[in-house]
């Protein structure tokens, strides 16, 4: 299925969305690359629990005033009852509410999107895993870097085996935006996520080590066997990490490296993976998402590029417009909405999806990544003791 198309005479898919009201980065990147492909219509949204930010967000969206919502709960259950109710609900708060609202919608019927980490348990993650397996409906966590045509393109190729067997495994995701305590000045974004009763176990763990992890797992296709971490918390008072370095040992006898951080000035969004096997190696930058380094061992390396000659079957797939023309966030978050749309759509139409639409991370992969945050804080709480998955 390429970019845009959807079952014949279907209109978009009715959308609704919890969080994500005025001053809310994310909630507006949903919208946008939800809306890329025609595939989806917002007509709902409980933007946030403040009654005037709520109506006014919702103005701003033009919705119909009857359908701005403050609590999920009215939402979930006033939609379920409509005729021309939503059909799938994005999930863009704080972590500590991702399981109740998803449990809400889910236990109407209702397909999923959320975004990550999943839960702030595992026991909430597991919920959700029997929930979706129970169902059938569709959930999908948005680890958007997943939906970057040359991380596909990766992924092919160490799936097709022309890295052979992988040895190492090393990833990084490094900012520098709580480099000072900026959560003192009342910033929004980072009061909520240095507050373990909002974001969990995990700071800089949660927030981008585990897109790290994710990345590690979906391009290299290894589970962790057991991991050692090291948290750190740099800035004085802070309540949670905003430094890891973390081993890893995968089932196949790999070895891989982590390194998550919010305390390294001079990095703006450094996601940064490389792989390496037998038979040669790969590397890849999220602020150049458009190549892909790979090198054949004893050859020299050369570059692959988005929309170029010699690539598989999923980066074409993934890539919007033509190479040279630089592609990146937004499509990449894009393609993990208009891949779900498809799921959704052949639930319902009780046929099998395009089997290029399974890349989105699953409901259990969410749960791995609740997992993997417990894990680490469990390993550094023991000195860096080495601790199973």
């Amino acid at each position: 299925m390429g970019a845009g198309s959807r079952e014949q005479g279907a209109g978009p898919l009715r959308l609704g969305m919890v969080g994500g009201g005025r001053g809310a980065f994310i909630g507006g990147v949903h919208r946008l690359c939800a809306r890329m492909d025609g595939q989806y219509e917002l007509v709902a949204g409980a933007l946030s629990s403040d009654p005037q930010r709520a109506q006014q967000s919702g103005a701003e969206l033009s919705l119909s005033p009857d359908r701005v919502y403050t609590r999920f709960a009215d939402m979930a259950a006033a939609e379920a009852k409509r005729p021309d109710g939503i059909e799938v609900v994005s999930i863009v708060t704080p972590n500590d509410s991702h399981h109740a609202i998803a449990r809400a919608f889910l236990d109407r019927g209702i397909d999923v999107i959320c975004d990550k980490p999943m839960t702030t348990t595992i026991a909430d993650a597991l919920d959700l895993v029997q929930t979706v397996r129970r169902t059938g409906l569709v959930f999908g966590v948005t680890h958007n870097y997943t939906g970057y045509p040359m991380v596909r393109q990766a992924r092919e190729m160490v799936s097709a085996g022309e890295l052979g067997t992988i040895r190492v495994v090393n990833v990084e995701y490094v900012q520098d935006w709580l480099t000072t305590k900026v959560e003192d000045t009342g910033q929004k974004q980072a009061t909520w996520r240095v507050d373990p009763e909002r974001a969990g176990a995990g700071g800089s763990l949660g927030d981008i080590g585990t897109h790290a992890y994710n990345l590690a797992g979906f391009v290299s296709g290894l589970a962790t066997r057991e991991l050692a971490a090291d948290l750190s918390r740099f800035v004085p008072g802070r309540r949670l990490d905003d430094n890891v370095h973390m081993l890893l040992r995968f089932e196949n006898g790999g070895r891989g490296m982590l390194w998550s951080s919010q305390v390294a000035p001079g990095n703006e969004n450094a996601l940064k993976l490389r792989v390496y096997g037998d038979k040669g190696g790969l590397e890849w930058q999220q602020e150049h998402p458009n190549q892909l380094r790979f090198t054949r061992t004893g050859q020299p390396p050369h570059v692959l590029s988005r929309g170029g000659p010699h690539l598989g079957s999923d980066a074409p797939r993934a890539t919007r417009i033509p190479s040279g023309h630089p592609e990146g966030y937004l499509e990449a978050f894009a393609n993990l909405y208009r891949d779900l749309a498809e799921q959704i759509r052949a639930r319902r139409a009780k046929r099998k999806p395009d089997s290029a639409a399974l890349l989105v991370p699953t409901v259990e992969d969410g749960a791995a990544g609740v997992q993997f945050i417990h894990a680490a804080v469990e390993s550094s709480a023991k000195n860096g003791g080495w601790v199973g998955l």
